[in-house]
């Protein structure tokens, strides 16, 4: 949620002029599986989800960097959106990693499960001990809110 509140006070304060219209949807419902499955406006042709990226045994997530996922329990995020946030990762020089989650889902996986028909996203910063005393670093969040505001700027990907 900080991320998302940095990055519409970032539009705001800098006057940005994003290329397409953007929704922010902040959900408390992702943890129970049915996350932004609903009051998802028509029209929507792109979707970014934005959570924690827990770092563990066997995953690349880092508290200090920006993590891109490239598949969770539902299966792979679209391969073209990943791309192209790799490509605004690497141009913007931000510390980022790309990871999978097969025992998560986001609020994109639920949205997709829903029935809804768009490319989705996930990014977010490394994030340790979920559901407790969660704990990142300025650096991942600056990391994460910086890489959503370089996907909002850029043209959407065909």
């Amino acid at each position: 949620v900080a991320c998302l509140l940095s990055m519409i006070e970032t539009i705001r304060e800098e006057k940005l002029e994003l290329p397409h219209t953007t929704h922010f949807f902040i959900s408390n419902y992702e943890e129970v599986g049915h996350g932004s499955s609903a009051s998802i406006p028509a029209g929507v042709v792109e979707f970014m989800a934005v959570d924690m990226a827990a770092p563990g045994e066997g995953q690349t997530s880092h508290e200090h960097k920006v993590t891109i996922c490239a598949k969770d329990s539902s299966g792979p995020y679209d391969y073209v959106v990943k791309g192209q946030l790799v490509k605004l990762a690497k141009a913007a020089a931000l510390d980022y990693v790309i990871d999978i989650y097969p025992f998560y889902g986001s609020d994109a996986s639920a949205a997709l499960r829903a029935g809804w028909a768009f490319k989705h996203s996930l990014i977010g910063p490394g994030v340790d001990a979920s559901h407790s005393f969660e704990r990142t670093h300025t650096e991942g969040l600056v990391a994460t809110t910086r890489l959503g505001l370089e996907y909002m700027i850029s043209p959407m990907v065909d």
